[in-house]
């Protein structure tokens, strides 16, 4: 099934429901087919063939689901790139999956035109504004080049990559089949919150990932798409939005904006008891500010653990799970949850032998939401695949109650306010500086952040630096959220006897008893 027949069946069905609202702008869901199939066909016409790559840099707006959707109808894939990368990073991954086409915003209109010549498979350019030899994606959602209805594939089709990096420090496309979506989409109605026709879902967290990936169960069963404007997160203009909009479900927040809302709530300011159901992941949080978050807003959250290569989700604790264990104290509020309905997920040494509960080792997990593998990478997909189960890099147990506990990442992801930041990818940029010998990057524990981006510099003899000067530099080719936020020089690095820098030496200082490995101090744990 191509996962855009279910918008078409919610056109059939609820064909007058709001499809998304995004300030002003509202559009039914009638309104919302016809223009997916008009720009879709309208991508169609510029010779795009099945299985060939779009790929978008946008705020969050309702071109995001339009987008996506167009791309499904067609038979394309999606390639979502994340609003924040430098466009240097956008530039890989656009040539990396050989996206044939680029859709963007105009805020990205500049940085992007100065780097131009690193996009040399792009054929077409198109933006939300006026531009010089660019189309224009209004053209191509009012034109006259509409299919006429969704295209048949096979459940294998690729239909979306999802760009994720690993130890290597370049990122990867997990690349997901319209039957991946589908039980993505499916399972979450089942499993993590049912989604009722009509129902107001607001997405306050970028819709290049887990936000709009929630947006597929919405839109299966004709929801309210309310989509907050682009900018920095702000807690009074969501409560504002649940107020005005009796919002029923946000899509996804991440442990940051819960914190952020709990520090600016006003009891009796706002009228939230519109809300069943927030989902929460990307990183961890404290129990305490989760319990505070329970009794200010009710027992409304609900989390996830999963990633790019699993995505929503390999286990989940539900909104009743969260509110018993906190009410009994009950340790295992700090778990990942369970593990969903149609997964399968099991702890394994490194030889790939099953463990019994209360023995740690990696995560593994099999079922219809596993990506089809990496995008022309078939060396990491057949390590990360290997028996046919992924390997999450994640390191964990199960109790005897089948609850998961994480205890730290195999890969050494830093998890910093819900973003993933990749310790070599930083560490590449560090090491580009003249008079760098080495250099390691780790997650440090932080009150707000989770975690953040700390790096250990070693220069060569006889040279200096400040911290302002390599945070700088790692700020002119990296995403903000990836430059480090302190840094400390040492002489040498501690090396194993294999000469290897003990990267778990230098974070243990940092970490000792703070009660777990990740994320810092006593938390509940939850990947995206």
């Amino acid at each position: 099934m191509n996962v855009a027949s279910f918008l078409e069946k919610s056109a059939r069905q609820w064909g007058e429901n709001p499809a998304y609202i995004h300030g002003a702008e509202q559009r039914t869901y009638t309104e919302f087919l016809d223009r997916v199939l008009r720009v879709g066909g309208g991508l169609r016409a510029l010779g795009l063939a099945p299985g060939d790559r779009v790929a978008f840099v946008l705020q969050n707006s309702p071109r995001i689901l339009e987008t996506i959707y167009a791309c499904f109808a067609a038979g394309l894939v999606v390639v979502p790139v994340n609003a924040r990368l430098h466009p240097r990073e956008i530039a890989y991954i656009a040539e990396n999956s050989g996206a044939r086409v680029l859709v963007y915003d105009p805020d990205f209109a500049e940085g992007l035109a100065a780097h131009r010549d690193a996009f040399p498979g792009v054929e077409w350019w198109v933006g939300l504004a006026p531009a010089e030899g660019h189309l224009l994606f209004e053209d191509l959602a009012t034109g006259i080049e509409k299919l006429s209805t969704v295209i048949d594939v096979a459940p294998t089709d690729p239909c979306w990559l999802f760009y994720t990096s690993g130890t290597t420090g370049r990122p990867k496309g997990a690349t997901w089949s319209h039957r991946t979506a589908t039980a993505v989409l499916m399972n979450y109605l089942a499993d993590v919150h049912p989604i009722e026709p009509g129902e107001v879902v607001l997405h306050a967290a970028p819709m290049s990932h887990g936000s709009g990936i929630v947006a597929m169960p919405a839109i299966a069963r004709g929801a309210t798409n309310a989509i907050m404007p682009a900018g920095s997160f702000s807690p009074n203009a969501l409560f504002a939005e649940i107020e005005r909009l009796r919002v029923g479900h946000i899509a996804f927040v991440a442990p940051t904006q819960i914190i952020a809302m709990l520090d600016e709530f006003v009891p009796g300011s706002y009228d939230l008891s519109s809300l069943r159901a927030v989902l929460y992941g990307g990183a961890p949080i404290y129990v305490e500010q989760l319990k505070q978050a329970i009794e200010t807003f009710g027992p409304v959250f609900v989390q996830i653990y999963g990633q790019g290569e699993a995505p929503i989700t390999i286990s989940w604790l539900s909104a009743r799970q969260h509110a018993e264990l906190l009410a009994a104290g009950d340790a295992r509020v700090g778990s990942a949850g369970i593990t969903r309905t149609d997964v399968e997920a099991r702890i394994v040494d490194a030889d790939d032998n099953l463990l019994p509960p209360g023995q740690v080792g990696e995560i593994v997990a099999r079922g219809d939401m596993v990506m089809l593998g990496y995008w022309n990478n078939p060396e990491a997909t057949a390590e990360t695949m290997r028996g046919g189960w992924l390997h999450t890099g994640d390191i964990g147990m199960f109790d005897e109650k089948g609850y998961l506990f994480l205890l730290d990442r195999a890969k050494d992801v830093i998890i910093s306010g819900g973003n993933n930041v990749y310790p070599r990818e930083v560490e590449e940029v560090i090491t580009q500086i003249p008079g760098v010998a080495n250099c390691v990057v780790l997650g440090i524990p932080h009150d707000y952040w989770g975690e953040a981006v700390h790096a250990v510099v070693m220069p060569e003899r006889g040279r200096t630096f400040t911290e302002r000067e390599i945070i700088e530099h790692c700020a002119a080719h990296l995403a903000g959220y990836k430059k480090p936020k302190s840094v400390e020089f040492m002489d040498e690095l501690p090396l194993s006897g294999y000469g290897k820098v003990q990267r778990r030496e230098l974070r243990e200082k940092y970490w000792e008893g703070s009660g777990r490995r990740i994320g810092g101090g006593v938390a509940a744990p939850a990947a995206g």
